[in-house]
């Protein structure tokens, strides 16, 4: 029965703010909502909602740019594995790519913005020897009207969490081995993955795959920094719209939730579409070898450095800025700097920052021992099915599989009720809400391949099954679970909407500000609140590197190999 609580806790924590948050989007929806008025059923916010002005072209927005994304980060991942597994670009790209998972998406957007944007960087390094600027062109790359730039940001990334589940699942597909009979069938390295391997791979990783897709068509802080804005897609729509204080709105608001959540799931029904084409379309492949692959396996690298690059650079811009006292377009380089934001970082982004902390420590903490009881208790029990665990796994990823935006403004009405509304616990168990999924993620591949014989071997010297946990298991697995508890940070230090919405607008992150501060010209703030949210992982991850270095200097068989 023991065995059984975790897993009954965890799948709670998941399903029941779901249901709660779909439920109290779903009567406001249809006008009924006692605390604004809403005394009755009605079909009027629907009705209202499809009156609005652009609402066909911003659900075909959403719907393109979730697509596009999910459908050209796959693509460039997998073929970027097929055409470079095993050679030295690869082990690169894949040192790069690691520490990428942990960059913000606000973040990444704000590094895109000072790449790409009329007096970006890129720019200024052309002008005016190539391209004869010697002022911004009046050019329209930030916030084109067909997401153009959003789907690049999308796009890199979710290129770096692609890339680092489909590592996680080539041993369990025993993919190197494939890879070298196709070779010696005479098949050349992309079309010997793609016959052999990729089957397989994709399987494994479907459910990530439909997590980006989810979250590209209803992402809302990329959206307001790089989308468009006339009209915007969507989700930022909704947002704004839920922030309306005319209680007519806030109904439209909810109907555009559920519309919101149709929309993913009619891009979750086209996907599947998609994947009969493409498996009925493997099935009638030939049995050509494409031997000479070499010039596309070239531009598919090319494809990947520009990905890395431009994320790589994009982020080393956000500090450069942060310390700029002067930098006028054209010149490649800031004519002055100043450290008065960082030396003033107290005053400008103390509160924001603590606050930051104060949410993603707890949730992180609580949600790795949640993972951790729920592994030991499957472990000690012997019982559990693969079935069991695959259910268990849906459920893990149901939080990422249904828009932020659908769930939440109900979960918001209900810590309202509540009188919960704008407390650092109600933010925290939104941000637990989707931490857990990520943190077990991070666990549980490192738990199935810890070697059970240490465990028998201390059974066998009579070692109870708690001593074996702590004295064990623990030890063994330090390294993953500091990566984890960094993971987790990670990702809470990224979660904007339900912050800024369960929050009530007065739980302040500094991810919360610097989307607040994305409207105005301040580009040195706005940098150093962009370089902040770098800051946090980057000091969880150098943390979770430095301890187990520490503690097994001495120990040759725990180090990590490279």
């Amino acid at each position: 029965m023991m065995s059984r609580l975790p897993t009954a806790l965890v799948v709670l924590l998941l399903v029941g703010p779901l249901l709660a948050g779909l439920a109290g989007t779903l009567l406001p929806a249809f006008g009924y909502l006692p605390a604004l008025g809403g005394q009755e059923l009605s079909l009027r916010p629907f009705r209202d909602l499809f009156a609005t002005p652009g609402i066909f072209r911003s659900i075909g927005l959403s719907l393109g740019t979730g697509l596009a994304a999910t459908a050209l980060s796959l693509a460039m991942t997998m073929l970027f594995v097929a055409s470079w597994m095993g050679t030295p670009a690869f082990k690169l790209v894949r040192r790069l790519l690691s520490p990428l998972l942990a960059v913000p998406h606000a973040a990444a957007a704000f590094g895109l913005a000072f790449l790409i944007a009329p007096s970006g960087f890129l720019v200024r390094l052309m002008s005016p020897w190539a391209t004869g600027f010697d002022r911004p062109p009046d050019l329209l790359i930030l916030n084109d009207p067909f997401g153009m730039a959003m789907t690049v940001g999308l796009i890199m990334k979710e290129v770096p969490f692609l890339f680092l589940m489909t590592l996680a699942v080539l041993p369990q597909t025993d993919s190197f081995r494939k890879m070298k009979v196709t070779a010696t069938l005479g098949y050349g390295r992309t079309a010997g993955f793609l016959k052999a391997c990729l089957p397989e791979v994709y399987s494994r990783i479907r459910l990530p795959v439909l997590a980006v897709l989810v979250y590209s068509t209803s992402v809302v802080d990329m959206a307001q920094i790089l989308g468009p804005t006339t009209p915007a897609p969507l989700a930022p729509r909704i947002m704004g719209w839920m922030g309306d204080p005319d209680p007519a709105i806030r109904f439209q608001a909810s109907a555009a939730a559920l519309l919101q959540l149709a929309l993913s799931g009619l891009a979750l029904l086209i996907w599947f579409l998609l994947e009969r084409i493409v498996n009925g379309l493997g099935h009638g492949a030939s049995g050509r070898r494409h031997r000479h692959d070499r010039p596309f396996n070239l531009s598919v690298l090319a494809g990947m450095s520009i990905v890395v690059g431009g994320m790589v650079a994009g982020i080393l811009l956000l500090p450069i800025w942060s310390v700029t006292k002067s930098w006028w377009f054209p010149d490649s380089l800031p004519a002055a700097f100043t450290t008065k934001l960082w030396t003033g970082l107290g005053a400008v982004a103390g509160a924001p920052l603590l606050t930051t902390m104060a949410i993603g420590i707890p949730a992180s903490l609580i949600a790795g021992v949640l993972v951790l009881w729920h592994l030991e208790a499957n472990t000690r029990a012997r019982g559990v099915s693969s079935a069991e665990k695959a259910a268990f796994d849906g459920f893990v990823f149901l939080p990422l599989l249904i828009p932020q935006v659908s769930f939440l403004f109900g979960l918001q009405v209900l810590f309202a009720r509540l009188h919960l509304d704008g407390t650092m616990f109600a933010v925290g168990l939104g941000h637990l809400i989707f931490v857990l999924p990520y943190v077990y993620l991070s666990l549980k591949d490192p738990w199935n391949e810890l070697d059970p014989r240490f465990a028998k071997i201390a059974s066998s010297l009579g070692s109870s099954a708690n001593r074996i946990f702590f004295k064990v298991r623990l030890p063994l697995l330090l390294r993953p679970l500091l990566v984890a508890f960094a993971v987790g940070l990670a990702v809470s230090v990224g979660q904007y909407l339900p912050t800024l919405m369960i929050g009530a607008g007065r739980v302040v992150t500094i991810t919360t500000e610097s989307l607040a501060l994305s409207s105005g010209g301040n580009r040195p703030l706005i940098a150093l609140y962009g370089t902040l949210q770098l800051l946090v992982p980057l000091i969880g991850f150098s943390v979770a590197a430095a301890i187990p270095a520490l503690l097994f200097r001495n120990r040759t068989a725990m180090k990590v190999i490279r």
